[in-house]
């Protein structure tokens, strides 16, 4: 129920009891309702159809365009907003879809890694439990062959790297002798002191190199005996 301020005062909107008054009622407004639409149509240049029918069945209409185009022309919209509607509702479910599918595999693989620690296993069957224990095994298999491939190819370069300071060292040892003989025959240690103790801090360094390596579990030996490094000691001195 509605109630409309008029310029006589208010009018309750309900139905009409009389028939008399409800039909004059009719035509009044029913001409109102023909004369806005026209005027409507003209101020706006809207396209406008309206049809009325009346409670004896009669119909009353009123288009500034031709009726039916105007109806097909609103057929057209109402259908294109509606398969508009529907793909969106389309696009809707397949995002949901999507993102059910990505939220299950994120559960799945957050299973199978605290599974691979240890944890959640109650829910885990006999069968389940051996495909889990043979796919550790697997894995650990694995780590173990790299890990034995890291250290032999490690221990290959400390090896070689061994050799190349033996060879250092043995090429220094002829030096340092030969300089040693020049010194005695010449008589003159300072024709050579400088290029001497540069090649004992060079050898020095070699050894020192070589002992880590040693204690890396990389097997070496020392070029020199203890005697000789006591003699060159007391040379230096």
């Amino acid at each position: 129920m509605m109630i409309l301020c008029m310029g006589r005062g208010k009018i309750e909107i309900k139905r009409i009891e009389n028939n008399t008054n409800r039909q004059v009622t009719f035509c009044k407004r029913r001409n109102g309702l023909l004369k806005k639409a026209y005027e409507l149509s003209v101020l706006c240049e809207a396209e406008i159809a309206l049809i009325v029918f009346s409670t004896r069945g009669r119909v009353y209409e009123y288009s500034n365009n031709n009726i039916k185009a105007t109806i097909e022309r609103y057929k057209k919209a109402t259908a294109e907003t509606s398969n508009a509607c529907t793909t969106q509702e389309l696009n809707a479910q397949f995002y949901q879809q999507e993102s059910k599918k990505l939220r299950q595999q994120i559960q799945m693989m957050q299973n199978s890694n605290r599974h691979l620690v240890g944890e959640g296993l109650s829910c885990l069957n006999v069968r389940e439990l051996k495909q889990l224990e043979n796919r550790l095994e697997r894995g650990i298999s694995r780590i173990r062959s790299k890990k034995h491939e890291m250290i032999l190819a490690e221990t290959e370069n400390l090896q070689k790297r061994e050799i190349l300071l033996e060879q250092e060292n043995a090429f220094l040892r002829s030096k340092i002798a030969e300089n040693e003989r020049l010194q005695e025959l010449s008589m003159m240690p300072a024709a050579g002191g400088q290029e001497y103790s540069a090649i004992q801090q060079y050898l020095a360094r070699n050894m020192l190199q070589l002992n880590m390596m040693e204690g890396q579990g990389v097997s070496s030996y020392d070029p020199l005996p203890p005697h000789h490094h006591d003699k060159k000691s007391l040379e230096l001195q």
